[in-house]
């Protein structure tokens, strides 16, 4: 990876991770810092396939540790390869079952696939709501999944959630204003 889409790679990070929390919960200490040096050398690394190799170990060194998750998503992400986003992010559920960011990014996969997979999305998209109700983004993509499965109660009742969210976050109201818009619900 040249410097470029390092640099790339760590601001996609930062827009995926939605409330990224570093726990180690379970882990040790030793094997908790080995997993972070181990994620540090594979964000440094130019050979992709090498890093891979190093966040994949990470993970099972530390499972809790949500670093190595986020940049094998973005990894697999960029390439296009959403089945491997859902088992990354799967993995990380069964460390940390309360992970907001895993179940929304197992939703962006499945709805990333051509065509979107709605229908696998929504459970996933439904959890991330459970355990975050006040998640603007959450609830726009709740009511985008409703939209394109016909349910326009559904959609409109969490889009207008979203919409309503626009102090905290603006560019998630506007996108579920437009989405209701083109509903006709407003």
């Amino acid at each position: 990876m040249r410097v470029g889409k390092k640099l790339v790679l760590v601001g996609l990070a930062a827009m995926l991770v939605v409330g990224s929390v570093r726990a180690t919960v379970g882990a040790d200490d030793a094997s908790a810092s080995k997993a972070r040096s181990l994620v540090e050398a594979a964000i440094n690394m130019t050979d992709s396939q090498q890093a891979v190799k190093l966040l994949w170990q990470a993970s099972d060194i530390d499972p809790t540790l949500e670093d190595p998750y986020v940049y094998l998503g973005l990894y697999y992400n960029s390439r296009s390869q959403f089945d491997q986003v859902v088992s990354v992010y799967k993995k990380l559920i069964k460390y940390q079952p309360t992970s907001v960011s895993a179940y929304l990014n197992i939703g962006e996969a499945y709805m990333s696939f051509t065509p979107p997979k709605a229908a696998d999305a929504l459970p996933y998209y439904q959890k991330a709501y459970q355990l975050d109700q006040s998640s603007s983004f959450a609830a726009l993509r709740l009511g985008e999944v409703y939209a394109q499965m016909g349910n326009r109660e559904q959609a409109a009742h969490y889009l207008n959630l979203a919409a309503a969210d626009s102090s905290k976050n603006p560019a998630v109201a506007a996108e579920a204003r437009k989405v209701l818009g083109d509903l006709g619900t407003m």
